[in-house]
């Protein structure tokens, strides 16, 4: 697109960037939310037995509120867990929402934020722009480097057995967004590498994208894979480095940003019901079918493939079509370097599966609209095969 092109770009007003800022939390909130009294803390089972949500919780109570911790919230979190999530707030009468997790809680604390203090029912504000009015103040704090879900107005909800429903609008997006690798630290090299690579598709499909890219979200998605593709092996073979977890971190965050505005496409759309029928973790469903889409798209976007395979490794040369093909290579090698599954049978999908798969993804017409290349409910089939 020409520069000068027209576009509108939104996120989060307020971002704070620091190793430890999530110790300062009544701090940060005292100053960005000064009628805040009671906070609703939204995380899951499995962080809040790191002990890490003490820290901050203690840092709220110290500036003087009340801090209820709610820790309920399972991956791709159904209805019912948000429903739940939302009566916890009312019985508390919850004036600040702040989510503590993975996308999955970050993205029930947006759906806390909107429902508590509303009459609409969840059922209501599926789809793009149907939340009306306003919300809870909402701060997000991520304790994985993938989603961005901290800086983008989506959340993900899973509505029946196999089935998921988005909520996108301006509402989910947080009032502050807190980064802070120490929250990191303990993530295993398997949840580093597929969350690192969830967040490198972000960026990959943000800057392919055939509607809204602009060039905000181009040069954050640039800036995103350069933070992400140097830090990513760095983070899963040295777990406790925190400056590698802290590049993680913000890499995933710009590249949220990115997407956000530049919507992400057939990855996505492939990803979906691999998690949603085999509950394969996000990240890695994206990761099982990102080069075979990558090279299905070659014949449409080789020109911006190549310009990113210039930032995964600026020493790749040759033509247009040569860099293009070498970023497919790239992040083909960066999945085996990282050891993570790299076929669909490896998570347990049969070949006889690959038909549901198809019949799925060709329901994610939001995602499939926005790739580069039109697909067909063959090249649908065909790509699942070749990640097979």
């Amino acid at each position: 697109m020409t520069q000068s092109a027209e576009f509108s770009f939104s996120t989060v007003p307020h971002l704070v960037s620091a190793p430890g800022a999530s110790s300062r939390l009544g701090t940060l909130v005292a100053s960005h939310f000064p009628a805040a009294r009671r906070a609703l803390i939204v995380t899951d089972p499995g962080f809040l037995a790191t002990g890490l949500v003490d820290a901050p919780r203690s840092s709220l109570e110290q500036a003087g509120l009340a801090v209820h911790v709610w820790s309920d919230v399972v991956a791709d979190p159904p209805q019912s867990v948000v429903l739940q999530a939302v009566d916890v707030a009312r019985q508390h009468d919850a004036d600040l929402v702040i989510g503590m997790g993975g996308g999955s809680s970050m993205d029930v604390a947006k759906l806390i934020a909107v429902l508590a203090a509303s009459d609409q029912p969840l059922s209501q504000i599926y789809g793009i722009g149907n939340v009306r009015g306003t919300r809870l103040p909402l701060v997000q704090i991520p304790t994985t480097a993938g989603t961005g879900s901290e800086v983008t107005n989506i959340a993900i909800v899973t509505t029946g057995a196999t089935t998921k429903m988005g909520v996108v609008a301006p509402q989910l997006y947080a009032d502050l967004a807190i980064l802070d690798a120490q929250l990191t630290l303990g993530l295993p090299p398997m949840v580093t590498a597929a969350t690192g690579i969830d967040a490198m598709v972000h960026a990959i499909e943000a800057f392919t994208s055939k509607h809204k890219k602009n060039p905000l979200s181009d040069n954050l998605a640039r800036q995103a894979l350069s933070l992400l593709s140097r830090n990513l092996l760095r983070a899963c073979e040295h777990g406790a480095d925190l400056e590698a977890r802290q590049a993680m971190l913000l890499g995933a965050c710009l590249a949220g940003q990115a997407f956000s505005n530049a919507p992400v496409a057939a990855v996505h759309a492939l990803a979906y019901p691999i998690g949603g029928i085999f509950h394969v973790p996000h990240g890695l469903s994206n990761s099982l079918v990102l080069p075979h889409v990558l090279r299905f798209n070659l014949s449409h976007a080789s020109a911006h493939y190549a310009e990113l395979a210039d930032i995964i490794d600026p020493g790749v040369s040759g033509s247009e079509e040569a860099r293009a093909n070498a970023l497919v290579n790239a992040m083909e090698q960066i999945a085996v370097n990282t050891g993570i599954q790299t076929t669909l049978r490896q998570v347990g999908v049969s070949a006889a599966d690959i038909d549901k798969l198809a019949d799925d993804a060709m329901l994610q017409t939001r995602l499939l609209g926005n790739n580069p290349r039109e697909l067909t409910r063959d090249d649908i089939h065909s790509i699942y095969s070749a990640a097979y």
